[in-house]
């Protein structure tokens, strides 16, 4: 296991006085949690979109910066990611709808569970996009990245030229200690509000991934 940077201690103990504190008041007071901590358009949720939006204007910064000395590979894997969190911040916050106050559209009155517009609170006949695609697949490419490909990277030249090819950070096994603890220790807050803290622990370890991934060869060199 490689050295755990002052900047991943830190994040580490923020999540942890999150997690904590989560747990606290999930048991305590559950009506607090789910109006103060975890409501909708509070301090987590917006803290989640920040920090997606970090991992974005990062990999934006790397893209526009460094680009010129990668291949083609390795920029559209950093375009992509930059693209991926940036729509992942915008489905966050309903794409700004509540902060400037802009109404649904019919179509997303219709069809969207909880009239706002954004793609993973979708219905599609009987089955919510966001069940399928944002919960059940999400949790199968989180097990495939965070354990499997470390370990295959970390045994396979082939895998290892492919990951590194297109810019992929692959996690340290800090990361995915941090994520599986994370895990369980969210799914004992007996709230259903509780995937909101989820959320915030998601953009912040994948923050500190892309910051100081085990593959540091695909980094820009200083």
């Amino acid at each position: 296991m490689k050295s755990i940077t002052h900047t991943e201690k830190r994040g580490f103990l923020f999540l942890a006085i999150v997690l904590l504190i989560s747990l606290f008041f999930g048991y305590s007071d559950v009506t607090y949690f789910d109006t103060k901590i975890a409501q909708e358009d509070g301090a987590v949720e917006y803290s989640t979109a920040i920090l997606l939006v970090c991992i974005s204007i990062l990999c934006f910064y790397r893209f526009f910066t460094t680009s010129k000395n990668k291949s083609w590979f390795w920029k559209l894997g950093t375009l992509g990611f930059a693209l991926l969190f940036l729509f992942g911040a915008g489905e966050e916050i309903s794409w700004g709808q509540r902060i400037f106050n802009i109404e649904s559209s019919e179509f997303f009155l219709k069809n969207n569970a909880q009239n706002e517009t954004n793609l993973h609170n979708l219905v599609v006949g009987d089955t919510k996009i966001n069940k399928l695609i944002f919960s059940q697949l999400l949790m199968v490419v989180m097990v495939v990245y965070l354990i499997i490909i470390p370990l295959i990277y970390r045994k396979s030249e082939w895998v290892r030229n492919l990951v590194n090819k297109f810019a992929v950070p692959v996690v340290q096994w800090h990361h995915t200690i941090a994520f599986l603890a994370t895990t369980v220790l969210v799914t004992l807050i007996p709230s259903s509000r509780k995937w909101e803290v989820y959320e915030l622990a998601f953009g912040l370890i994948f923050l500190l991934i892309f910051l100081n991934p085990f593959n540091k060869e695909i980094l820009p060199k200083n």
